[in-house]
């Protein structure tokens, strides 16, 4: 539960209406964030909460926050990483919560020589392979590899991925069975059938919660193939230099926070550049691609200046192994003479590498256009310069009849 003073609340316009089900907190923390608020936690306060009491109606909520998680990525698409999760660093501590397959025991912390005034368990981070079993995009990977196995019956090698899809699978039903196995009942089962009824039922729903969740995400936008923001057009994707002259100074930050500005009123996820890295901006195109930027300024006297803004696209290395992969498969399958599968792994290679180039292309090209607008005067700019220059031939005017008289 949450707690806001009025002022607070009041200063960023309450809560967004567009959520229906979730993400409203989430979004309104963010956004009192964003306005310089702060926030606070209380480990006293308690919340009494009612769960679904039918598979039914857990199916929906799950729904729902994959719904809500589609929304507010739309809306906060810098928070989120490419394939449209959030990066969080906190823990849950409670019994029955979904947890990732780890080998690794907790640690009792006790301080030296015992001086720790409040021991505790901790657990350790897990890592990106224990974790993404827990992912709604898994069961998109045991469907690929599904699929791949089925091909073996077209080529036999493809066969291999039969064991992969056995492993992926048995993951997940590990993981569910062993989440469920830590669950705490309100009511402890008399017999041991019963117990294996309530833990067979906790399981599917660990099963079904990612599915859910996926469903809702899918359904909403949020999915693996989504781009924000691109110009339509093409653009070969090449490191590339684009000179700006402009006759109004201003400050180079200034500058930047104007394009990035241009390319979020766009709907585009732009990244700021940190302290160490060699780029100011970068524009996410998809999953697969996107460009970045970086500017330097020459003063020229007057308050005129010229902005040189260096562009490249960049390529997600990750996505690099698929399209090898599947290529390699299609050509190992076309000496082979198993022709239908050296196809279908062909086309799979091809439209991966398709989609990156077209990723890389239409956010260089975005990015090119958004900078090179970066020197001309806005629309307000202009309005304002045409109302100076009719004051001005007014003034004029009345002096020139003052004169006459």
């Amino acid at each position: 539960n949450m707690a806001f003073r009025r002022d607070a609340l009041l200063g960023v316009g309450g809560c967004d209406p567009i959520y229906r089900q979730a993400g409203d907190d989430v979004d309104l923390c963010w956004r009192v964030q964003a306005a310089g608020g702060t926030l606070g936690f209380s480990p006293a306060a308690m919340v009494w909460h009612h769960r679904r009491n039918s598979v039914r109606m857990y199916w929906r909520q799950q729904q729902g926050y994959g719904k809500a998680e589609a929304l507010l990525e739309a809306k906060w698409p810098e928070k989120y990483n490419a394939a449209g999760h959030l990066t969080w660093g906190g823990r849950l501590y409670g019994k029955g919560l979904t947890r990732a397959l780890s080998f690794r025991r907790g640690r009792i912390y006790q301080g030296t020589w015992g001086s720790g005034l409040f021991q505790s368990l901790y657990q350790p981070a897990q890592g990106l392979i224990s974790s993404l079993p827990l992912m709604p995009e898994w069961y998109l990977v045991i469907l690929l590899l599904a699929g791949l196995s089925a091909l073996g019956l077209l080529w036999k090698p493809l066969l291999w991925a039969s064991p992969v899809l056995l492993l992926a699978v048995g993951a997940l039903l590990a993981q569910s069975g062993l989440s469920a196995a830590r669950a705490h009942f309100t009511s402890a089962p008399a017999t041991r059938l019963a117990r294996f009824k309530l833990w067979s039922v906790t399981t599917f729903m660990h099963l079904i919660q990612p599915l859910a969740r996926l469903r809702g995400r899918l359904r909403f936008g949020l999915t693996p193939w989504r781009t924000r923001g691109l110009q339509s057009g093409f653009s070969p994707p090449w490191p590339r230099t684009a000179s700006v002259w402009s006759e109004h100074w201003q400050g180079a930050d200034d500058r930047l926070r104007a394009v990035e500005s241009n390319l979020r009123e766009r709907g585009a996820c732009v990244l700021r550049g940190g302290d160490f890295d060699a780029w100011d901006l970068e524009m996410r195109g998809g999953v697969l691609g996107s460009a970045r930027a970086r500017m330097v300024l020459e003063e020229h006297g007057g308050g005129k200046q010229l902005a040189r803004f260096r562009l490249w696209p960049r390529i997600s290395r990750a996505w690099l192994m698929p399209i090898f992969l599947f290529a390699g498969l299609s050509v190992a399958a076309s000496l082979d003479g198993a022709w239908v599968a050296a196809v279908l792994l062909g086309a799979c290679a091809a439209l991966l590498a398709a989609r990156m180039y077209q990723e890389c292309a239409a956010t260089t090209r975005t990015l090119l256009r958004v900078v090179r607008a970066a020197g001309e005067p806005s629309a307000v700019e202009v309005a304002a310069a045409a109302d100076l220059a009719k004051a001005q031939s007014q003034n004029l005017r009345r002096e020139g009849l003052s004169n006459m008289e």
